[in-house]
């Protein structure tokens, strides 16, 4: 069912469950994550002979989540709010929906902290809350919600709920991804992979070990979705299992015959190296990507770094350190800290080099293992220094294939 309003309307995913959310059709940046397909904050309705709202909306979009609930049911009805992260893009309309509604929030232990921190009400006075931990259930009469914490997945507060009747797990930002759109199922709007992988990169990419811990839980409590609902994207419902086995796979560190040669130039001399290790790569059988950190988004290169066994980064030296482009990519990838990589470092200078050495020690800090030596040019390469970088395109595409 979906009943039209003003923004569209609620949409009915199974008898008595609803996506009551927001669509954020023109959002082109997330806390430095490159949305160029906008997104979606997922709010969802659980109708039984009691209510629950299962995650809000971030604050300009209150007014279409609360339309869309009132649709369904008047919000000054609703039992209980399930909050799963208190992530103001999931969390943010809180105090608005609680100027309408008495209703029982219920959230972990340690989203209470965040919470009184986010909200000045929000507290035991104000505010009816109740902690809940993982295997805690709701009892909605014919509805009954499972919880699952889910810490560093990716605040240390994250939960998630699980609809045991009708088997859909509301993940929050589990198996999320952006993109804005009138669908709400995986099989409406075709493959959504590739955005799912981005989501996971610059999002979940350093919690990998809670991640694999979250699926040990999933098991022993017996949990098999029929839909996983994540509170951005659309709900995987058709793709139910292949999302499930990249996730295992990410989290696993998997990789296949892949290089990524990532740079930025200066007058054009690190670019000539980084197309000669690239075609080098190629010519050795193996998989090669070509990213130019002003041609592409750091969120884009951080996709690719997923699958990525072996990648280098080129940098000109400017003021004897690092270009700045280059500079902000190596501090965007310290923040995820990728695993189970090795790089190496190339670049050119004039008067005076640096770049190449700052390289190899921003590799290491993020945990990546460093190929040694690097290769830096001085003006620009000529036959010796090609040489020198098709050897480098040689040691990628050797280690690419010992993976």
């Amino acid at each position: 069912m979906s009943t039209e309003g003003e923004t569209g309307g609620a949409v009915e995913l199974t008898k008595g469950v609803y996506w009551v959310g927001a669509i954020d059709w023109n959002g082109r940046d997330f806390h430095g994550f490159t949305t160029p397909g906008g997104t979606t904050y997922n709010s969802y309705l659980v109708v039984g002979e009691k209510t629950a709202l299962i995650d809000t909306v971030k604050v300009p979009f209150a007014g279409e989540m609360l339309r869309r609930i009132s649709q369904i049911i008047d919000p000054s009805k609703l039992d209980y709010i399930v909050v799963n992260h208190m992530e103001p893009d999931h969390s943010g309309s809180l105090a608005e929906l609680k100027k309408q509604t008495n209703a029982k929030i219920l959230i972990t232990k340690r989203g209470v902290d965040i919470l009184n921190g986010y909200f000045r009400d929000a507290s035991s006075e104000k505010w009816d809350f109740e902690t809940v931990q993982t295997g805690d259930q709701l009892d909605l009469g014919s509805k009954t919600l499972i919880f699952l914490e889910a810490p560093m997945l990716h605040w240390p507060d994250s939960m998630e709920t699980f609809l045991k009747e009708d088997r859909i797990l509301f993940s929050n930002d589990g198996f999320g991804q952006h993109i804005a759109t009138s669908k709400r199922y995986d099989f409406e709007v075709g493959d959504v992979m590739p955005e799912a992988a981005e989501y996971y990169a610059n999002i979940l990419m350093p919690f990998h070990m809670p991640l694999l811990s979250y699926f040990r839980v999933l098991e022993e409590l017996e949990i098999e979705p029929l839909q996983i609902a994540p509170s951005h994207g659309i709900i995987w419902k058709q793709d139910l299992k292949k999302i499930l086995e990249a996730y295992r796979a990410w989290a696993n560190g998997e990789v296949k015959e892949k290089v990524l040669v990532i740079y930025d130039t200066m007058w054009g001399s690190t670019e000539i190296m980084a197309n000669e290790i690239a075609e080098t790569v190629l010519a050795e059988g193996v998989e090669v990507k070509l990213l130019n950190l002003r041609k592409n988004t750091r969120s884009h290169i951080m996709k690719e770094m997923l699958d990525a066994a072996v990648f280098a980064v080129g940098s000109p030296t400017l003021n004897n350190g690092l270009f700045p482009t280059v500079g902000d990519f190596l501090i965007y990838l310290k923040g995820l800290r990728p695993q189970k990589k090795k790089a190496l470092a190339f670049g050119s200078y004039g008067w005076g080099g640096g770049a190449v050495k700052i390289v190899e020690q921003e590799l290491k800090n993020a945990g990546v293992e460093v190929l040694e030596p690097g290769l830096q040019v001085k003006y620009r390469p000529y036959e010796k220094e090609l040489e020198g970088c098709r050897k480098l395109g040689e040691q990628l595409a050797a280690a690419a294939k010992e993976q």
